[in-house]
């Protein structure tokens, strides 16, 4: 994933695309950020793994749509515009989220697998869906579902 973001952060340079240029340095920044998180700590040093790069990806995400949101109330239109553009970029190296139908289908198939009964065992369902489809799944949407099926 690492490898996509620096050749898309190349591109964009050729390009002179600044959005998007902005965007990836923003992007490539987090991680370095992480990585030298970890660094500080003796036991996890290293680089990032896919996963860990998702996580960070997903979380700019949130920090994006929820600023869509805030400018949209606000009425800045304009920086609401820009922050979009900004998830669109960021959206590129996600991968492509589960439909409605996708999801209650991998709920079933977790609540299957688990044998969960009630809603006591919410929380082995949720951790085996957290697992499986890390970042491709809203997991608020996700646990009112399975909450539910459950009930």
């Amino acid at each position: 994933m690492r490898d996509r973001i620096i050749a898309a952060l190349r591109d964009a340079t050729e390009a002179e695309d600044a959005t998007r240029l902005s965007t990836l340095r923003l992007i490539c920044a987090a991680i370095q950020d992480r990585e030298a998180a970890r660094a500080a700590d003796e036991e996890a040093g290293g680089a990032l793994d896919d996963a860990e790069v998702q996580e960070i990806l997903v979380k700019m995400l949130r920090q994006r749509e929820d600023s869509v949101r805030r400018y949209e109330e606000s009425g800045r239109l304009d920086l609401a515009e820009e922050e979009c553009r900004e998830a669109e970029v960021i959206r590129e190296f996600l991968p492509r989220p589960l439909s409605d139908d996708e999801m209650r289908a991998a709920i079933a198939a977790a609540i299957a697998e688990t044998r969960a009964s009630s809603l006591r065992d919410m929380g082995a369902v949720m951790t085996k869906l957290k697992r499986r489809y890390s970042g491709r799944m809203d997991v608020c949407k996700c646990g009112a579902e399975v909450r539910s099926a459950l009930a």
